[in-house]
């Protein structure tokens, strides 16, 4: 159950921003004000950025992940209480800056993992970018995913062939979702639930049986019957792609049912909870209702399926044997680091986030690169030939043009980098040197944060979303969403792993390995191909 701190908090913040007034929960639509806790944004010596916002708006028709507005657009999130001395929060503005210089001479560097052991969110340090948003979403105590995730389930599959048109589907999901909130309110009433799906729920099974073809026939074509199918799945949510993917294997084909493992890699106690639990409950429903297996014995899944709750950035042993490595809708969430460039010297200055003893934030960007970030753009520049976007003109005139406009800041506007996805590659090499990567997500956010590859930052607040115009934000409350550039990820992973990959469209997949009979609609719409416009899929050959 919420906090009172918390409810009120929120009610405020939407008492008194005139954007936040008057809103229809019917809307489909929704132009919401920024939200977060007090910032400033400083720079270290003369390197000062002037950061420009904007009134965020949703687009009910492009896909996000989760955070759902009945009728209306599709988002994700969670978090834990706010204490009363973390209640000082106000509207984010260019305008309130102070100087914060000394206090970043004097705080000591912290990083995320360096976090993990503490139940209050800092105070009076700084911390690169990266580990700040690592912090947020995966601190064991206060993240994001770690306290209060709560993933929509809509019960019983989708008949899509009796539904007229995808019209239909829509309104029924949104009667489940609303019946499912409900009954979790009847339980534990809540404002600020973050409540989330994925497309592995709303398609059950079908998205699952069509990755699990897909996995078969690979197979089959590669280390069958010399070797075991060893799935592993990194974050694994309620464990219904992991059961889905099972349920195939053993019904469609039992010789190589006998011969799979399946192991999740789940950095969140409380959803590897989850996953047991559902682990259990899918065995003892195929127990009762197959006789030949209760007298068998039969445990369901239980015997092939091994769950491991720690981070994949702390994986320490080798698995030499070939594998398939699950990774859906994960790469959204890897922590980034932040770049701005130098006008005039294109050199790279990197973000750092200083708190003080309040617990406002402050961004300072530096011109010396810390030796992730410094790898990062070597192995990119190797990767891409140095053909790759970069968040400022190319020409000499055009930057001269960008930095002496009105009003124009001395540096470039902010380039997210994905540093985390580089260093997951980097575990896939060391130590699972036989694996071929499965791995889907979006490629593209609509209403995303000014910056090149910006994330997404929102909350949700009495079942509706409200996205905010920065990442630095109270910790555990908001949900830091990127998009994934396939074309450059693909090119990185291939240069640190030496393997051949393919990217396709999420529609283009599953026109080749779903049975689409299975989610077409009376009148040929098909929402497994069309839901997911902006999503891909990356797969090893």
């Amino acid at each position: 159950m919420d906090s009172p701190i918390v409810t009120q908090l929120f009610r405020q913040l939407f008492r008194q921003h005139p954007a936040c007034q008057n809103l229809n929960l019917n809307q489909s639509a929704r132009h919401l004000a920024g939200l977060a806790t007090c910032s400033s944004t400083a720079a270290l010596s003369h390197h000062h950025v002037h950061v420009r916002r904007r009134q965020p708006c949703f687009h009910h028709h492009q896909q996000r992940r989760s955070l759902w507005t009945p009728g209306g657009g599709r988002e994700r999130g969670s978090g834990p209480a706010i204490q009363r001395n973390e209640s000082n929060w106000q509207q984010r503005t260019a305008l309130l800056q102070r100087d914060m210089t000394e206090e970043y001479k004097r705080y000591p560097m912290v990083t995320a993992k360096e976090l993990r052991g503490r139940r209050e969110r800092p105070r009076r340090v700084k911390m690169l970018m990266r580990d700040f948003i690592e912090d947020s979403l995966y601190n064991p105590h206060y993240g994001y995913f770690s306290q209060q995730v709560v993933i929509f389930s809509p019960g019983e599959p989708f008949e899509f062939p009796n539904l007229r048109d995808e019209m239909e589907f829509h309104e029924l999901l949104s009667k489940r979702y609303r019946a499912f909130e409900d009954r979790l309110d009847e339980a534990a009433p809540s404002d600020t639930r973050q409540l989330w799906y994925t497309p592995t729920e709303l398609f059950r099974p079908y998205y699952g049986e069509a990755i699990a073809r897909y996995l078969v026939d690979n197979y089959k074509l590669t280390t069958y019957p010399y070797d075991d199918l060893i799935i592993y799945e990194m974050g694994a949510g309620r464990g219904t792609l992991m059961l889905n993917i099972l349920d195939y294997i053993r019904d469609m084909d039992p010789d190589v049912y006998a011969r799979t493992q399946y192991k999740i890699i789940e950095i969140s106690s409380k959803l590897a909870g989850v996953q047991d639990s559902q682990l259990k409950q899918s065995a003892a429903r195929w127990h009762s209702s197959s006789p030949v297996a209760a007298a068998a014995g039969n445990r369901g899944h239980i015997g092939k399926v091994e769950i491991i709750n720690q981070s994949i950035f702390d994986w320490s042993h080798v698995v030499p044997s070939p594998c398939f490595f699950l990774a859906f809708e994960v790469f959204d969430n890897f922590a980034h680091d932040v770049l701005r460039y130098d006008l005039e010297t294109e050199a790279p200055l990197q973000g750092t986030v200083l708190i003080d003893d309040s617990g406002d934030f402050f961004e300072f960007y530096v011109p010396v690169l810390d030796p992730a970030v410094a790898h990062f753009l070597k192995v990119r520049h190797l990767a891409t030939s140095g053909r790759y976007k970069l968040p400022y003109p190319a020409s000499r005139l055009g930057r001269w043009f960008a930095a002496n406009r009105p009003g124009a800041p001395n540096l470039s506007s902010p380039e997210y980098i994905p540093t985390r996805l580089m260093q997951f590659f980097e575990v896939l090499d060391k130590y699972f040197p036989a694996h071929r990567l499965v791995t889907s997500d979006f490629h593209s956010l609509p209403d995303a944060l000014p910056g090149l590859n910006a994330p997404i930052v929102q909350t949700r607040y009495q079942r509706r979303p409200v996205p905010v115009t920065t990442p630095l934000v109270h910790q555990g409350y908001f949900d830091i969403m990127f998009p994934t550039d396939f074309h450059r990820a693909e090119a990185i992973y291939q240069a640190i792993t030496g393997k051949l990959t393919r990217v396709l469209s999420h529609e283009e997949f599953m026109r080749r390995w779903a049975y689409l009979e299975e989610t077409e609609t009376q009148t040929g719409e098909n929402p497994l191909l069309s839901w997911y416009k902006n999503a891909s899929v990356l797969t090893t050959l």
